[in-house]
């Protein structure tokens, strides 16, 4: 029985096709999430895979639009490889995530995707909450700078940059990792994920 899962949160369309897109902390997202998924999947992990949409809403999350498809060059998902949409910020609220975990006997989650302060963090403390063992692989993570909230909603990414009130994607993820390290997650880069479970499968 699998004991660990891979998350991969929001990996979409949505947000390539999106101005913000060009400011975004990780262009390199898709690679950095295959080599996750290539480990999980030679490791015997479970890979489950998320997409967030807003029904009814004409924007970029709305099913009908097209744009909630997986970005070019993801690796597509395995015929016995949930795929979940989700509503909600989290990835457990509104899917059957924690079915899904329950009935595969999983414990452990390693977390990865898009945001890295949003779906993957809000997800990473649902997970905690839950009583799962959480690792967040951080450099498997993108997001993007943040208007200061009493900046004017519709301005442009150069705008936004230009604020110097905007919250940088570097200082967005180091918040991050301080409210998640010891208390909802363990921190853990690519490298570590791969070297300390390939460690682990060494004989002694």
């Amino acid at each position: 029985m699998t004991a660990r899962a891979l998350i991969v949160i929001d990996v979409q369309d949505s947000f390539r096709n999106h101005p913000l897109w060009r400011t975004v902390s990780n262009p390199d997202i898709v690679d950095d999430v295959n080599r996750l998924v290539d480990h999980a999947r030679a490791q015997g992990d479970l890979v489950i895979w998320c997409l967030h949409t807003e029904p009814g809403t004409g924007m970029v999350f709305d099913p009908s639009s097209g744009q909630v498809a997986y970005q070019q060059g993801l690796r597509e998902p395995l015929p016995d490889e949930p795929q979940i949409r989700k509503t909600s910020i989290n990835a457990f609220t509104t899917t059957n995530l924690q079915q899904i975990l329950t009935e595969r006997g999983i414990c452990d989650l390693a977390i990865c995707g898009i945001r890295t302060e949003q779906c993957c963090e809000t997800t990473t403390r649902v997970a905690a909450d839950l009583g799962y063992r959480v690792t967040f692989v951080v450099d498997a993570t993108a997001t993007n700078p943040i208007p200061h909230w009493e900046a004017p909603a519709g301005r442009t990414p150069e705008e936004i940059l230009a604020d110097p009130r905007t919250l940088s994607a570097e200082a967005v993820i180091e918040r991050t990792l301080f409210a998640l390290a010891g208390r909802f997650a363990s921190i853990k880069n690519i490298d570590q994920v791969v070297a300390e479970e390939a460690e682990a499968a060494v004989p002694r």
